[in-house]
């Protein structure tokens, strides 16, 4: 294995560790991270930009074939505009709005409790915003 991907390994195996503490996590064929918090299924995957920068990306599936109304758009690129952990994505398919949250940052020599506290923030934010915007499809659908 070379240097990168055994770095690369390690920093998942970390951030394994650090979000155990909260939710079951299974590791994939490809080494990444995946998991569910409260029906928002999030995936963790590590990358090495350059010499002494890897990052963690954690990308969450917030909702999916939501009603294609302009006003939850709206609503959810307001949500992306207040947001400080994560990009929100909102993708117009043939079934409706489907909304993402991602979130990368170096995750060199971040110790198991603050990582596990930042990936949670993100994880948690991901969730909110999940009861949010089917709450307010529910109220769009009435």
């Amino acid at each position: 294995m070379s240097t990168e991907a055994t770095h690369t390994a390690e920093l998942l195996a970390n951030a394994k560790e650090a979000l155990e503490r909260y939710i079951e996590v299974h590791v994939d064929d490809d080494g990444a991270l995946t998991f569910r918090h409260s029906d928002v299924p999030c995936a963790v995957q590590a990358v090495r930009l350059a010499e002494g920068l890897t990052v963690l990306s954690l990308t969450c599936v917030v909702a999916w074939d939501l009603p294609d109304d302009p006003s939850l758009a709206a609503s959810a690129a307001e949500r992306a505009g207040q947001g400080l952990f994560g990009t929100l994505g909102v993708v117009h398919t043939e079934t409706g709005l489907d909304v993402t949250l991602r979130y990368a940052f170096p995750a060199d020599g971040l110790e198991e409790t603050p990582l596990g506290t930042l990936l949670m923030l993100v994880v948690s934010t991901a969730s909110q915003l999940r009861s949010d915007l089917l709450g307010m499809a529910d109220v769009e659908q009435q």
